[in-house]
């Protein structure tokens, strides 16, 4: 599996991703750059994301909804707040309602990828999400959020492996 380490840190309200991948950084940039390659990855297998906006520079949104087994939908916005081209990407992410409103009963968190080149033409990417509370971080816990990153992280091989994807 591609994810090879998971950190919780309930002092520092941070979840750690760590993940390696055999193609170069330029290849793992594009699963976010590109709002096709992201919406294939960007939910667990039986919840797919639909990207509806996607401007990745500082000051952008991405705007998506995840739609599950029975058709329920589920909205999400990001805040773009920095981006280093094949690098690192910074965004506040959040929930939002039908209308892409944010949902202020939902905590947002900050999350933070970054790309690394390593020998052999692979790629460590690495996702740290801060939470802003103790009780926000146990929230999102609860509601499946490791497990959630985890699977759909998987997804990203299949899209790494077709050439031209």
């Amino acid at each position: 599996m591609p994810v090879t380490e998971v950190v919780k840190d309930h002092a520092a309200l941070t979840l750690t991703l760590t993940s390696e991948w055999d193609a170069p950084v330029s290849q793992v940039w594009q699963v976010w750059s590109d709002p096709r390659k992201l919406e294939r990855w960007w939910g667990p297998p039986s919840f797919p994301a639909t990207v509806t906006e996607h401007d990745l520079r500082p000051g952008g949104k991405v705007a998506y909804y995840m739609t599950g087994p029975e058709g329920d939908q589920y909205h999400g916005w990001w805040s773009v707040l920095a981006v280093e081209e094949a690098s690192r990407l910074e965004v506040e992410d959040g929930f939002a309602d039908r209308d892409g409103n944010p949902d202020t009963s939902m905590p947002t968190m900050y999350f933070t990828a970054t790309f690394t080149e390593l020998a052999g033409g692979r790629t460590r990417m690495v996702v740290e999400t801060r939470f802003p509370s103790r009780e926000a971080m146990e929230q999102l816990e609860t509601m499946g959020m490791e497990e959630g990153m985890t699977t759909a992280m998987a997804q990203i091989d299949g899209i790494l492996a077709q050439v031209g994807a």
